[in-house]
């Protein structure tokens, strides 16, 4: 189990920001979606309140200083097995350079071939900053695709995110792959997020990593957990966290909210919640 930092209270002090240190940052969300959310399983009213068209995420976005939101079409992820990514794909390559504030992950499914196919075009335009997979909701174990899939990247030099942290996504199973190729940068969505309530599996493969290419995202519920974020930090540094919202899944304001008032230096803060992202996806 994670060992947390606790601060006297005293020392939280130091973390303190004006408003205006705040609202300078301007952050990039590297973990965004656009679209209706369709889970069967869910209520209708969950369905409803998780959805957002691309206009309604940018908004959000902009009214939380958030400059760059990095989106997948829910569309090319649910429902769970039967969504058809490259129309989703087509979709985003669509909207994203219209709708100012967004940027593109073109996703893979390596069941669905084509989608190789629409990736080796879409990384060539300038909205397009990576691959987006997600094991889960498309059914396949990473441990079966996860060479093909990384062999694709290499050539591409291109940036991988990924979701992370249930039976067809440990985070400990994309090691191999992140090892074998360097040249490809990979962020573990959902620090925090996995089996049996322990915290610390995309942390633990970060650690592991021999090349330094893992890197890992906000996008969880999780990461609201007072401490995680600070543990995170102390454990791997700023400079392996980046700044994700699961937008409109989750509230981009809130999450935004949860790194500024973090109880980490204004340093980290910083890059986490921008200069990391800047840096990988080469924003400006």
């Amino acid at each position: 189990m994670a060992s947390f930092l606790i601060l006297p209270s005293k020392s939280i002090n130091q973390f303190k920001l004006t408003d205006d240190q705040i609202n300078s940052i301007k952050a990039v969300d590297v973990h965004g979606h656009y679209g209706a959310c369709n889970r069967p399983a869910m209520p209708d009213f969950y369905n409803r309140a998780l959805t957002g068209d691309a206009a309604r995420v940018a908004e959000r976005a902009r009214r939380a200083g958030i400059e760059w939101t990095v989106v997948s079409p829910l569309s090319a992820l649910f429902p769970r097995g039967q969504a058809h990514a490259p129309t989703g794909n087509d979709d985003a390559a669509a909207i994203v350079p219209q709708t100012p504030g967004l940027r593109q992950w073109v996703v893979i499914n390596p069941l669905q071939p084509e989608t190789y196919r629409q990736a080796e075009t879409m990384l060539a335009q300038p909205w397009c900053v990576g691959i987006k997979i997600h094991p889960e909701e498309h059914l396949y174990p990473i441990r079966e695709h996860g060479r093909a899939i990384f062999e694709f990247a290499a050539r591409h030099r291109a940036v991988v995110l990924t979701h992370s942290g249930e039976g067809n996504s440990l985070p400990l199973d994309f090691v191999p792959f992140a090892d074998d190729f360097p040249a490809v940068t990979l962020i573990l969505a959902h620090l925090s997020f996995g089996p049996n309530s322990d915290v610390t599996h995309q942390v633990r493969a970060i650690q592991k990593g021999r090349q330094g290419n893992i890197y890992t995202d906000t996008s969880s519920s999780m990461s609201m957990i007072s401490g995680v974020i600070e543990w995170a930090v102390g454990e791997i540094g700023p400079e392996k966290v980046l700044f994700g919202t699961d937008t409109p899944l989750y509230s981009a304001a809130a999450q935004r909210h949860r790194i500024d008032l973090a109880e980490i230096p204004a340093a980290a803060r910083k890059m986490i919640l921008s200069d990391n992202a800047r840096r990988i996806l080469t924003l400006n």
